[in-house]
């Protein structure tokens, strides 16, 4: 879906979150400014999550990247479980192979 408006500069965002901080209400701020109250508190959450200052993080993930780095993740697990498989086998494949070539050299 197609934004209806150019995003926020981080400028903005962080004196709304500054405003916030010093005890006004997300409503308040969203009757006096234009973002919406939820806005304004996901600006808080987002500004709590990264390092507690008044700045929005603006290299926060989108939607797409988080499905992406889940898949990632995904992917390495199951990467991880079949290493760990293939080790196991190799292990297993070279001490058979030293068991049947002394049982052979005898």
């Amino acid at each position: 879906m197609p934004r209806t408006r150019p995003a926020y500069p981080p400028e903005f965002r962080a004196q709304i979150v500054a405003l916030a901080r010093t005890g006004r209400s997300a409503e308040g701020l969203a009757r006096e400014f234009e973002p919406s109250a939820h806005t304004i508190r996901t600006w808080i959450r987002a500004a709590d999550r990264h390092g507690g200052d008044n700045t929005v993080a603006v290299d926060a993930l989108s939607e797409a990247e988080r499905v992406e780095l889940q898949r990632l993740r995904r992917e390495v697990r199951q990467l991880r479980q079949e290493r760990d498989i293939l080790a196991k086998a190799a292990a297993w494949f070279a001490q058979n192979d030293a068991t049947s070539s002394r049982s052979s050299n005898s």
